[in-house]
C-alpha cells in the first residue's frame, strides 16, 4: 500500500447552503493561494570546510545512531509502525543524538538473511510503500533537526546488496555469505565483481536516479533540496575485494565505481555530501593507500571498529581480553585520524558496537563491557575533538528501541517479519542493539552528546 493523502467529502447538503456554488475560475484561484513548499536555505545544509563540518556558519559535531530499519517503520504499510517510529526518534532526540545513519536501499533477493519486502523489486520495479515510509522518516527527522545518512546499497547480504544486483544481471549467478561450499573470502569476492558489471551498476545508477529525482511525499520537498540529509553514502562497508589476489586485480574498478558514483550523485543533489561507507583499513585488508585513495573524490572519512567480529576480544571472556581489544581499538582509531590528517578531510566512526554480558541478547541483561566500550569511544572523539583534529562524530551501532527479538533461542529475525532492532536479519537480535530499558548506554550516550556541546578546541 503506498500513501495516499486523506480526503474528507462533504456531504450533498452543503448545497443547500450555498457552498456547491463555486466557479472553476474560483476554484483555481483558490487553488492557486495554496502556499509552495517552503524554500529551503543553503546554510541549513552540512557542508565541508578543510577537517570540519560546517552547519549554519558554525562547526557541526555530532552524536549520531544507526538505525537501519527507519524507512521500513516509517511505511504505512503492514510491515511499518509510524507510531513506534515516532516514539524512537523521540527518544533519540532526548539523548542528544541528532544524526542518523539510515538504509536508503534494499534489493529483493534469493539470498539468505536478506530483507523482505525491499526497497527494489528488480531494476526498474521500486517499492512505493517503503519509498513514501523513507519520506515519512525525512520528514519526522526535519521536524526534530536531524540529520540522515542514507547508504544505497550494501557489499553485505542482509539487504540484497551488490551481489543481488549481479543475480539480476548475471542470469541468476550468486553465493550465500556462510556456504561452506564457498568458504570465506569468496563471497566478498563475488560481491566485489559488481565494480566491473557495467550491466549491475547500470540497474544501482538507476535507482539512484529515481531517488535523489524524488519528491518526498509527505513535506513536498525534492529529496534534492531537503535539509535533512547530510549525506549520501555510495554503499554499506564497501569492499576492492576479499582477497589480496582479487583486491590487486579489481582494484581500480573499484576506484572508478567510486568516482563515477560521486559524480553522479553530486549532479543529482549538489548541496549534499557524498560518503563511501567504508570500515577504514579493515575494509582494505590493512592497505593504507587504497583507503586514502578510494576517498579522493569522497567528502569525509569514514572507519567503524568491531572488536568481537575482528577477533580483538574473546567473547567467552570479555573480562579477560577487554583490555588488549582496548588497545588495539585506540590504535585504530589514531591510524584513522592520521589518514584524516593526510587527505585533509573531515572523519566520523560511524559504526561501533560491542556485545551484552556473556554472550545474551535479550533487553534487561548487563551490559559492562558495552558500556566501557561505549566510554572508550566517547573519551577518544571528546579528546580527539578538543585538540582540534578531523573528527567530527560517531554513530553507535545500533539503536533498538522498542523492538525485541521474537525467537528466544535462535534470536534471527526470519524473512518478512517486523520485529525490527538494531541487529539486521543475519545476525542475533540484541548482539548490538541499544534498547530503551538500557539505561546504562543511555545515560553514556546523553552525557557525551552535553558534554560535545560544551567543548573548545585547542591547536
Amino acid at each position: 500500500m503506498s500513501y495516499v493523502s486523506r480526503r474528507y467529502l462533504m456531504g450533498a447538503g452543503l448545497g443547500a447552503l450555498g457552498l456547491a456554488l463555486t466557479t472553476p475560475a474560483m476554484a483555481a484561484k483558490k487553488r492557486a493561494k495554496a502556499p509552495a513548499p517552503k524554500p529551503q536555505k543553503v546554510s541549513d545544509f552540512v557542508t565541508v570546510d578543510g577537517i570540519h563540518f560546517k552547519l549554519r556558519g558554525e562547526t557541526y559535531r555530532y552524536v549520531g545512531a544507526n538505525i537501519w530499519y527507519g524507512a521500513y517503520l516509517g511505511s504505512a504499510a503492514s510491515f511499518g509502525d509510524r507510531t513506534r517510529l515516532v516514539k524512537e526518534l523521540d527518544d533519540l532526540k532526548a539523548l542528544g543524538v541528532s544524526n542518523l545513519r539510515v538504509l536508503g536501499s534494499s534489493e529483493l533477493s534469493p539470498l539468505i538473511n536478506s530483507l523482505d519486502p525491499a526497497f527494489s523489486n528488480k531494476p526498474g520495479d521500486y517499492n512505493a510503500d517503503l519509498l513514501t515510509g523513507l519520506d515519512f522518516l525525512l520528514a519526522e527527522m526535519a521536524k526534530r533537526d536531524m540529520k540522515a545518512v542514507l547508504y544505497l546499497t550494501n557489499f553485505w547480504e542482509w539487504s540484497g546488496g551488490m551481489v543481488t544486483y549481479q543475480y539480476w544481471t548475471n542470469g541468476g549467478n550468486y553465493i550465500n555469505m556462510g556456504d561452506p561450499a564457498h568458504p570465506w573470502p569468496e563471497f566478498a569476492d563475488f560481491s566485489s565483481q559488481f565494480y566491473a558489471s557495467g550491466a549491475a551498476k547500470q540497474a544501482y545508477y538507476d535507482y539512484i536516479r529515481m531517488l535523489l529525482g524524488r519528491t518526498n511525499s509527505i513535506s513536498g520537498v525534492a529529496y534534492k533540496d531537503e535539509t535533512s540529509i547530510m549525506a549520501w553514502q555510495l554503499s554499506n562497508e564497501p569492499r576492492p575485494g576479499g582477497s589480496e589476489a582479487v583486491i590487486k586485480k579489481n582494484v581500480d574498478n573499484y576506484y572508478g565505481w567510486i568516482k563515477d558514483s560521486a559524480a553522479l550523485i553530486r549532479s543529482l543533489a549538489p548541496n549534499h555530501l557524498v560518503s563511501l561507507g567504508h570500515e577504514g583499513l579493515m575494509g582494505a585488508n590493512g592497505q593504507e593507500d587504497i583507503v586514502i585513495h578510494a576517498h579522493e573524490h569522497i567528502d569525509y572519512l569514514t572507519a567503524h571498529i568491531w572488536p568481537q567480529n575482528w577477533s580483538w576480544v574473546d567473547k567467552d571472556d570479555l573480562s579477560g581480553s577487554f583490555d588488549a581489544g582496548a588497545k588495539k581499538v585506540q590504535a585504530y582509531i589514531d591510524a584513522h585520524i592520521a589518514i584524516a590528517k593526510k587527505i585533509n578531510k573531515p572523519l566520523v566512526f560511524e559504526e561501533f558496537g560491542f556485545p551484552r554480558d556473556n554472550i545474551a541478547y535479550e533487553a534487561g541483561t548487563p551490559t559492562t563491557y558495552k558500556d566501557r566500550f561505549y566510554g572508550l569511544i566517547y573519551k577518544a572523539v571528546e579528546d580527539a575533538i578538543e585538540h582540534n583534529t578531523p573528527v567530527a562524530g560517531s554513530n553507535f551501532w545500533a539503536w533498538g528501541g522498542a523492538g525485541r527479538a521474537l525467537h528466544k533461542g535462535t534470536y534471527h529475525m526470519l524473512r518478512g517479519e517486523t520485529a525490527y532492532v538494531g541487529d539486521p536479519p543475519h545476525e542475533p537480535q540484541g548482539w548490538y542493539s541499544v534498547f530503551n530499558t538500557d539505561t546504562s548506554t543511555q545515560a553514556l550516550i546523553k552525557t557525551h552528546a552535553s558534554h560535545l556541546k560544551s567543548l573548545k578546541t585547542t591547536s
